[in-house]
């Protein structure tokens, strides 16, 4: 596959897998231990999309039609596409980390993070059924 790639670019990029790894798991903490911010993110998405694929058709009668299907795309959209500001802040929050302590405690600080944001947010939804 990469013999491919070369063959049609110019150019070589090196990919910095330790930082693309930070950045994926720094990622990952902030989508679990913002999840609010993240039901918030996707429920803006979906609407947006909605709205957009609203203005597609024609007609009211074509649209309700296709209605139902068109809200299930969406929300699965929404959903994937939810994850692009938490990859952003994640690569900041990596970054600033190998600036600050170096690349190995940016990728350990990161497994830390994963693990108490995936415990608080196991409590936070246990508290919910509570209520």
């Amino acid at each position: 596959m990469a013999a491919i790639v070369t063959e049609f670019l110019p150019f070589r990029f090196e990919i910095d897998t330790v930082m693309l790894a930070g950045a994926a798991l720094w990622a990952l903490a902030l989508y679990l231990g913002f999840s609010p911010v993240t039901d918030w993110v996707i429920f803006q998405l979906t609407r947006w999309l909605n709205f957009a694929e609203r203005s597609l058709y024609t007609s009211q009668e074509e649209f309700e039609n296709a209605r139902e299907m068109a809200e299930v795309k969406n929300a699965f959209f929404a959903s994937l596409l939810s994850i692009v500001p938490f990859l952003i802040a994640g690569a900041l929050c990596n970054y600033l980390l190998d600036i600050g302590l170096g690349q190995s405690w940016a990728v350990s600080v990161g497994i830390l993070a994963c693990v108490g944001c995936g415990v608080y947010e196991l409590g936070r939804r246990a508290g919910q059924e509570v209520d």
